[in-house]
């Protein structure tokens, strides 16, 4: 039996937000639970989201997965 627990990804996609798309990741990682991630696809790294996330208590990792497509996988530590 393995004792490895599943975890659950979800994602969302601000590559075609019009404007600043800080408010929507903000409001998804509230609903986010301790169990769960976050993968924030996006067009760009999102270096100025690290420091939030940072002071917010989350811990990230950014992997750049094509010329345009960068995803950021978001949990709570």
């Amino acid at each position: 039996m393995s004792t490895d627990q599943q975890e659950s990804v979800r994602e969302l996609d601000v590559r075609d937000v019009e404007g600043e798309p800080f408010g929507q990741i903000m409001d998804a990682l509230d609903s986010v639970s301790e169990s769960e991630a976050l993968r924030l696809v996006n067009s760009f790294e999102p270096v100025p989201l690290y420091d939030v996330l940072t002071r917010k208590g989350y811990q990230y990792d950014a992997e750049q997965v094509a010329d345009e497509e960068w995803h950021v996988t978001i949990r709570p530590e």
